[in-house]
């Protein structure tokens, strides 16, 4: 039975050696086999991989490229792992055993990397409200990109003195460099956890816009943009403003591939309705639309395969397009003509005008006294009303942040400027759907009003979206009314804002008395970020092998089993929302997660009778691939040890999903 790897098993997702395996994939003959510490290993044979893409490399010493001091570094962060893990926290939580939404509380770099194994690949849309870089906030600490270290004497974890908060004011010389390190590899990284159909939206103001849309160009490619929306947060504007007054934002959208990506629409407002003012019993309400094309290439020779006729009988209603000329007794012929005589062209072609006749009338204009031909637009729902790149709705307005936030009981004070849930619910609408459970992530969740946009965006269409909330646990201001009101930092803020919208939400529920009623997920998990619970791993990797044998227990004394399952559900790469059962095998405690998927058994006297239970609980559950772990010190002795291995073997489990720690 081998221990868990701290190479492969101890630390998150290894980014570098992924692309490796990547890049092997499509062009093997660029790998050579070398040697690292006496072990065989892949490496990139360059002079080969210049053979295989021919003359597609850019050597020239003048390029197009958007570079600055420090971005190898921040992309070198980015690809390094770590060895943390977040531990759980239920007392903080609210429905710990049913709910799928979590809070976590850490740096968000270290957080996001922790999240590859687990939500690869999962997430259906990130929104963020990063820092604006205006000078006077900058959350992120000295340093602080460096490694979890740096973040547990900040947070005060350990006995070194901590981290100060600093602005990043332009007179540093590294105004735009420091915001971009930081930026950099966390968007890195959440580009990896975006589903092949998902989006980034990113709130941002004019000091950092044209540098985050060359860095989401760079990150995400530049064919994956969508939008860059102008948000009217602020329709007065800013009274401050020396020369024009700012009246909004940006929000950046970025497709994950924009091939896979569907926009959603909003629901219809008045100013909507307003337009689609006719009504058919049987279609619902609809608007007219000249079907005659108007603008460029609206000339009959423009797009001849776009002119055909119409012939109309009014007496009977009888309609339909044509190619011919010629005109039925009785009917009227309609063509497109332009306002000024001269014939021109439809917007659809003449079969789209035949498979698609009954979305189409025949109209006369009295004011042109011609007829002409309009389509009937129906209003059938959000989808229908396609979002533009400009919103000016009240529920976007900065004041909404303020008053939905003392609605839920704060002092406006707590928590100056959180953003207004509309914003967040109209990107909700256009970048996931109602059905089935997207996964929703906030990285700078603040006072979470993302979270409260799921919930309500949930109740509003009975949708099952999932969040998940990254915040820095940043100390409140000693002066601060938020310090006042019993909130040490802004973690404190966020979790509480999300236990008042489920208790709202619930006692709405109840008052409706449906429980059917979406949504039906009213709970939150609460993690928070930490060193890892395995003494071993905590070590340098080189010295592992030689340390391992004189390790008695290695989990730390401090850490308990929920700590260690935890890490352990990061490790395997499971969701931390998978359901734990315990099951009580020979005395001892086993842990099956997943339905199956992985058993766990910490006993720290394990006999061999544990271990044909849980080759009974294999047979029981029927799992597509099991993996067991073991504490490594829990055995009897040797034999035991040694005879668990075949026990598992002879039930179908490869030796490398039997392992220890």
């Amino acid at each position: 039975m081998e221990p868990l790897n701290p190479a492969t098993d101890g630390a998150s997702a290894n980014i570098v050696e992924q692309n490796l395996a990547k890049l092997r994939e499509l062009f093997p003959d660029a790998f050579t086999e070398s040697s690292e510490d006496g072990e065989p290993r892949w490496k990139v044979d360059f002079d080969a991989l210049r053979e295989v893409l021919g003359d597609a490399i850019e050597e020239k010493p003048e390029r197009y490229s958007f570079t600055w001091n420090g971005k190898s570094r921040a992309t070198l962060i980015a690809n390094t792992p770590t060895a943390a893990t977040l531990r759980p926290c239920p007392k903080e939580s609210i429905n710990w055993d049913t709910t799928k939404n979590l809070f976590i509380e850490g740096d968000n770099l270290e957080v996001l990397k922790l999240l590859q194994k687990s939500y690869h690949r999962k997430v259906k849309m990130v929104y963020i409200d990063p820092p604006y870089n205006t000078g006077k906030e900058f959350i992120y600490p000295d340093r602080f990109q460096e490694n979890l270290d740096t973040y547990l004497r900040y947070t005060g974890q350990t006995d070194e003195e901590g981290f100060k908060v600093s602005a990043n004011s332009e007179s540093s010389g590294r105004y735009h460099t420091n915001w971009l390190n930081m930026m950099l590899p966390r968007l890195k990284l959440s580009r990896h956890l975006l589903r092949e159909d998902g989006a980034i939206v990113i709130s941002i103001d004019d000091h950092e816009v044209s540098r985050l849309r060359m860095l989401t160009d760079a990150v995400f490619g530049e064919e994956n943009f969508v939008a860059c929306i102008a948000n009217t947060n602020n329709p007065k504007g800013r009274s401050d403003d020396k020369h024009i007054a700012t009246a909004h934002e940006y929000m950046l959208v970025y497709a994950k591939n924009i091939g896979s990506f569907s926009a959603g629409g909003f629901e219809p407002g008045e100013h909507i309705l307003s337009r689609y003012n006719k009504s058919d019993p049987l279609l619902g309400r609809y608007r007219e639309i000249d079907l005659r094309k108007t603008g460029d290439n609206d000339l009959r020779e423009d797009r001849p395969n776009l002119f055909y006729y119409f012939v109309h009988d009014p007496e009977t209603g009888k309609f339909y397009p044509t190619e011919d000329d010629e005109v039925p007794d009785g009917y009227v012929q309609i063509k497109p003509v332009r306002s000024d005589g001269k014939e021109g062209n439809w917007r659809w072609g003449l079969d789209t005008a035949k498979e698609q006749l009954s979305a189409l009338m025949p109209k006369f204009m009295p004011n042109r006294q011609i007829w002409g031909v309009f389509e009937k637009d129906l209003l059938t729902g959000r989808d229908d009303v396609k979002a533009t790149t400009s919103w000016s709705f009240k529920d976007v307005n900065s004041e909404r942040g303020s008053e939905e936030f003392i609605a839920l009981g704060f002092d406006k004070r707590v928590f100056p400027r959180p953003k207004p849930i509309g914003t967040i619910k109209r990107a909700l609408q256009v970048c996931t759907s109602a059905n089935g459970t997207d996964i929703v992530l906030d990285f700078f969740a603040g006072s979470c009003s993302s979270a409260q946009a799921v919930l309500d965006q949930n109740v509003e269409d009975s949708g099952d979206r999932r969040f998940i909330m990254v915040q820095l646990p940043e100390p409140c201001d000693d002066d601060s009314v938020a310090l006042e009101s019993g909130y040490k930092t802004i973690a404190d803020i966020g979790k509480e804002r999300i236990r008042r919208c489920t208790t709202r939400l619930a006692e709405e529920r109840a008052e409706r008395l449906d429980s059917a009623l979406a949504p039906s997920d009213l709970g939150f998990r609460v993690f928070r970020l930490d060193s890892s619970n395995i003494e071993l791993w905590d070590t340098e990797f080189d010295a592992i092998e030689s340390t391992l044998l004189d390790s008695i227990d290695n989990i730390k004394t401090e850490r308990s089993e929920a700590d260690v399952l935890c890490e352990l559900l990061l490790k395997f790469g499971l969701d931390l929302a998978e359901p734990i059962e315990e099951r009580r095998i020979a005395g001892s405690t086993v842990f099956s997660i997943g339905a199956g998927a992985l058993v766990v058994c910490l006993a720290k006297s394990i006999g061999l009778d544990v271990v044909e239970g849980i080759v009974a609980l294999k047979k029981e559950l029927k799992p597509e691939d099991m993996r067991v772990v073991f504490r490594d010190s829990g055995f009897k002795d040797d034999v035991v040890k040694a005879n668990a291995v075949q026990i598992l073997k002879q039930a179908g489990l490869a030796d490398e999903q039997i392992r220890s720690l």
